[in-house]
C-alpha cells in the first residue's frame, strides 16, 4: 500500500469516527433517535411530569420529563442560560414558545431537552424549500400562497430530519423539500431556530 492510500484511509476512518461521535451527542443515554418539535406550551402537569405542546399544525403532543431533562432559555428570556430542572422551571409556563427535543414515539415520548423562547419568542411558517445557500446559512421557502421568504439559520439551530436531529451547522435541507420553520425576527431579519421536515 502506498503512503498516499494509507493516509486517505486513515483520514476517512477519522472522519467517520468524528461524525459518529457528533451524532451520538444528539442521542440520550439509551441510544434512541432524538427528534424535535416546536410549539406553544398548553399545559404543564407537575404530578404526571408532562408538558403538552400545541404544534404548528394545530395538533397537541404530550411529553414526559425527567430529572435528566435539561432546559435552556433563549437570549431574550435569560441570555441563553441553562436554567436547571424541568420540574421547577416549567411550572406556569403555559403560553410559552418552546422547542422540545425528545426520544420515543406515540404516547411514549420523553423530553431530552426543552428550549424556552418566551411568550412572543417564535413564529412559524410552512412551505417548500426553493433555495439553500450553505455559505450564507440561509434558506428560501415558498409558502402555499406563493410568497417566498428567506430565513437565516441560527448557529445553534436544530434541524429535524427523518433520521433525527442534526446541528444547524449541517443545514440539511434541499430544494423541493417541505418544511416547517420556527423563527424569531430581529430588525427585519428572520432567524430560524428549528427546521422540521414534513
Amino acid at each position: 500500500m502506498t503512503f498516499r492510500r494509507i493516509l486517505y484511509l486513515t483520514l476517512a476512518t477519522l472522519f467517520v469516527s468524528v461524525s459518529v461521535a457528533a451524532r451520538a451527542q444528539d442521542r440520550p443515554m439509551g441510544g434512541d433517535v432524538v427528534h424535535a418539535v416546536g410549539g406553544v406550551v398548553t399545559k404543564v402537569d407537575s404530578t404526571a411530569k408532562t408538558i403538552a405542546v400545541k404544534l404548528a399544525d394545530g395538533t397537541e403532543q404530550v411529553f414526559k420529563y425527567t430529572a435528566k431533562t435539561t432546559v435552556h432559555a433563549s437570549e431574550n428570556v435569560a441570555h441563553g442560560a441553562k436554567v436547571g430542572s424541568a420540574d421547577t422551571y416549567m411550572a406556569g409556563k403555559e403560553g410559552t414558545h418552546v422547542v422540545v427535543h425528545y426520544a420515543g414515539e406515540g404516547t411514549d415520548k420523553t423530553a431530552v431537552a426543552v428550549d424556552d423562547f418566551g411568550k412572543d419568542g417564535l413564529k412559524f411558517s410552512q412551505g417548500t424549500v426553493t433555495h439553500v445557500d450553505k455559505a450564507a446559512r440561509a434558506i428560501t421557502i415558498k409558502s402555499e400562497d406563493g410568497t417566498e421568504a428567506t430565513y437565516h439559520v441560527a448557529k445553534d439551530a436544530t434541524i429535524d430530519t427523518e433520521h433525527g436531529v442534526v446541528k444547524g451547522s449541517e443545514l440539511a435541507a434541499k430544494d423541493g423539500e417541505k418544511v416547517t420553520v420556527h423563527y424569531s425576527e430581529d430588525a427585519g431579519k428572520k432567524l430560524v431556530h428549528l427546521i422540521r421536515h414534513i
